[in-house]
């Protein structure tokens, strides 16, 4: 409650209300308001609403804004990108532009809308120079990015058991490289399945698709339970795809190591979520109606998802999944830092947009 009880108290004092009025106000009196902010008193369902109403907000959105992730992060951009041949005989595909940013930044952002901040970059031996030109130490962005080589593509589940040393005792977030993700609310989802590692659950992503037994599919009651998942199944059970984006709690390395190859010869994934739902670990997050997901592994849905960016872009004179912009948002990157990056930029619209918020935040310090 102490947590809660601060918040009350930020947003009690950013409209310039004393305790004394919105005792009154709610009829509760200045001294159950001292106490629900200094967390000594319980603060009941109906109290709650009518805090919110008070305040014109709602307390899960800010409390979910506010919350800060010791999950780490682990983004995997091995793999040879066979599908994206000739260009990817000389560049790793997630190096590849997706209209106006490298694909990782897609899958980076992520992260970084879940509260991420300590990120592992998995890569080939001959692509890593190029994402270490890119990326850097992630300082740029407000970020930790560390790297390892991956020698051989051998499953998803494999991530877990490279990245054993920098996950540690942590929980972990997967995402996969040539992953995309945009909706809104999709930041209230990520720290949700966030806070699902922190206490000892997994969670998994569910989006609907037309060719499901292209994908691992998860089988779920009417409650977004998950009863069962099943790597590329002949005959799925359902139409909802697992996307390649994955939340476990600490000790995943453990059970990444007790996953044995598949008839492929890989550590599946699928397996690997099977062991959590066996134990009732295993959570769904469903991307509904105003959610877009794109695996970018070949050039028709690098194409679609570099078009769907673009209108989202020029309609909204924003620019979207963008690292520097949320590291600067979070509070991780200064503005004198996040000014830096928008000037080296300032020769294309994204660094124009990077430019036109640090003008408007400047000034915004200076009034």
């Amino acid at each position: 409650m102490e947590n809660v009880g601060n918040l009350l108290k930020n947003i009690r004092e950013s409209k310039k209300m004393t305790q004394e009025e919105v005792g009154k106000a709610l009829d509760l009196g200045r001294d159950a308001i001292i106490k629900i902010e200094k967390g000594t008193r319980k603060i009941k369902a109906d109290e709650l609403r009518q805090f919110e109403n008070l305040y014109n907000v709602s307390l899960e959105d800010l409390m979910m804004s506010e919350y800060s992730s010791n999950v780490k992060g682990i983004i995997l951009a091995g793999g040879t990108g066979t599908r994206l041949y000739p260009i990817t005989e000389a560049t790793s595909k997630q190096l590849m532009p997706v209209y106006d940013k490298p694909m990782i930044f897609y899958p980076l952002s992520v992260l970084m809308q879940a509260g991420i901040k300590d990120i592992l970059v998995i890569t080939t031996k001959e692509d890593q120079a190029s994402f270490k030109r890119l990326l850097g130490d992630g300082s740029h962005f407000g970020v930790s990015i560390s790297y390892i080589v991956q020698p051989s593509p051998d499953g998803l589940a494999q991530a877990f058991v490279l990245g054993e040393k920098f996950i540690g005792d942590s929980p972990c977030a997967m995402v996969l490289g040539d992953n995309i993700y945009y909706g809104n609310g999709l930041e209230k989802e990520l720290k949700k399945a966030a806070k699902n590692a922190e206490d000892g659950y997994a969670t998994i992503f569910g989006y609907q698709v037309k060719d499901p037994e292209r994908f691992g599919i998860m089988e779920i009651d009417k409650y977004n339970n998950v009863l069962s998942v099943e790597e590329k199944p002949l005959k799925p059970k359902s139409d909802y795809a697992i996307t390649g984006l994955y939340f476990y709690p600490k000790g995943v390395s453990k059970k990444a190591k007790q996953v044995k190859p598949s008839a492929r010869g890989e550590l599946e994934i699928t397996s690997l979520n099977d062991i959590y739902l066996n134990e009732n670990k295993l959570k769904a997050s469903i991307l509904g109606e105003g959610y877009t997901w794109f695996d970018t592994g070949t050039f028709e849905s690098l194409h679609e998802a570099s078009s769907m960016i673009r209108t989202i872009e020029k309609n909204k004179d924003i620019v979207i999944c963008c690292p520097e912009y949320i590291g600067y948002t979070n509070g991780w990157l200064s503005l004198e830092n996040f000014s830096k990056r928008a000037i080296l930029l300032n020769k294309n619209a994204y660094g124009g947009y990077l430019m036109k918020i640090a003008e408007r935040e400047i000034k915004n310090e200076n009034n």
